[in-house]
């Protein structure tokens, strides 16, 4: 009998085929590099808040690891959540704790998340500097994002129509500062942001409204306030004091917009991911104050 011979196309594929499969099982446990230790991929996504922070502890971190490669996106809380629930990343970043939905979801995927605080945060109010108002308490900002109060001259400014702004809710800032000061931390309230609120998708997007609209006022995390934007102080009630954001009046729990911020894996970590994270919660927390959160005490 004659054996069969496979032609110069058929060798192609098959060889192209045993390299696909090659690469595929080296992607995620990581490929050798010159033989050396074998690289370790870690996904890391979510809060917007956070990415920066995510990125410099990720940069730094290779630095001390080669072996070790680290990806972050953004894309905000609830999408990182989302991705950890799934299993298509390792680490999801998180300006909010995780929703009973979210948590029921992770255990129907047969693990229970865990949770890490791994910083704090202050929320600033912010106005354009040519906007007199000063400062405004916890039931002002309520009522100025219910749509109750609709002009600067109501609580102080210059007859002008407010303009709010807001991130999306598919952020975790959007859902804190709606439950925490639209809503005034009762949660049997069920107002909702005034639908004449403008959605932005980033941070660097209600910077930008605001540089150039003496009438806005938004809310962000205080590592992503620029000069070009001032701070109002908050107070909890009309009686004061008014409290402007800071990292010794986060620790103190002087200003009243004050969080924790997260990260959440998929059960407890294990190898990289459980050095990764004891790094962060330990030296990685000289990073934290550079940029401009709030370090763990």
């Amino acid at each position: 009998m004659q054996q069969a011979r496979l032609g110069p196309i058929r060798i192609g594929v098959l060889v192209l085929a045993i390299a696909l499969m090659c690469s595929a099982c080296m992607s995620r446990s990581g490929s050798a590099s010159n033989g050396a230790e074998p690289q370790h991929t870690i996904l890391n996504k979510g809060s917007d808040t956070l990415v920066n922070l995510a990125l410099a502890w990720a940069e730094a971190y290779m630095q001390l690891r080669p072996q070790v490669r680290l990806s972050v996106s953004g894309g905000g809380t609830g999408t990182g959540i989302a991705a950890m629930i799934n299993r298509t990343v390792d680490i999801a970043n998180a300006s909010r704790e995780m929703k009973s939905e979210e948590i029921a979801a992770a255990k129907k995927n047969g693990f229970d998340p865990l949770q890490f605080i791994v910083a704090r945060d202050a929320i600033a109010v912010v106005v354009n500097p040519a906007n007199p108002v000063e400062r405004l308490t916890l039931a002002q900002l309520s009522e100025i994002y219910t749509g109750r109060i609709t002009n600067w001259q109501a609580v102080g400014g210059q007859d002008r129509p407010i303009v709010l702004l807001s991130r999306e809710s598919n952020s975790g800032t959007y859902v804190y500062f709606l439950e925490n000061v639209v809503r005034l931390g009762r949660t049997d309230s069920k107002l909702l942001f005034s639908p004449d609120t403008l959605l932005m998708p980033s941070s660097e997007g209600i910077s930008a409204e605001i540089r150039q609209n003496p009438n806005a006022l938004g809310y962000d995390g205080l590592g992503y306030v620029t000069p070009d934007q001032k701070v109002l102080g908050v107070a909890k009630d009309a009686k004061g004091p008014f409290v402007w954001p800071s990292i010794a009046s986060v620790n103190d729990a002087s200003y009243a917009i004050s969080r924790p911020l997260y990260m959440y894996t998929a059960g407890v970590p294990s190898g990289q991911i459980k050095e990764y994270m004891s790094w962060i919660l330990g030296d990685g927390q000289g990073l934290v104050r550079k940029l401009g959160f709030v370090p763990l005490q």
